[in-house]
């Protein structure tokens, strides 16, 4: 049986791969929200932007194929095709990357400001991956 601290260290290794993946595609003001104090269907939410929907999709593209790699797949893809927001539910975490225009109108970071930003956590440790 796998223990509460390893599955929330395997959240955490997500995220993180989640992230780096979106850095290393030039995603736009990336933010890690932790949902877990406040809502109980996801732990974590990463929201990201592309300027174009070719740029959605390769960032999405990028995270599900790097955690792919890892081992884990997600539940649900969603807007893959139309690149303008692109939802990817893995469970513990879900990912959104949108174009800038979709992000403004629907506003997540606002509807879910009682969450924890994370964001300086996740960016740097994705800057600064550990070493071998």
């Amino acid at each position: 049986m796998t223990s509460a601290l390893e599955t929330a260290a395997d959240t955490a290794a997500r995220v993180r791969v989640a992230v780096a993946s979106a850095l290393d595609l030039k995603a736009q003001d990336l933010k890690v929200l932790r949902l877990g104090p406040v809502s109980d269907f996801t732990d974590y939410f990463v929201i990201c932007s592309g300027t174009s929907q070719r740029q959605v999709q390769a960032i999405s593209d990028a995270i599900l194929e790097r955690l792919k790699k890892e081992g884990v797949r997600p539940f649900h893809v969603e807007g893959q095709q139309g690149g303008n927001w692109v939802l990817i539910d893995y469970g513990d975490l879900v990912v959104h990357v949108f174009q800038p225009e979709p992000r403004e109108f629907y506003g997540l970071e606002r509807l879910w400001a009682d969450a924890p930003d994370e964001t300086a956590q996740f960016a740097d440790a994705a800057a600064d991956p550990p070493s071998d």
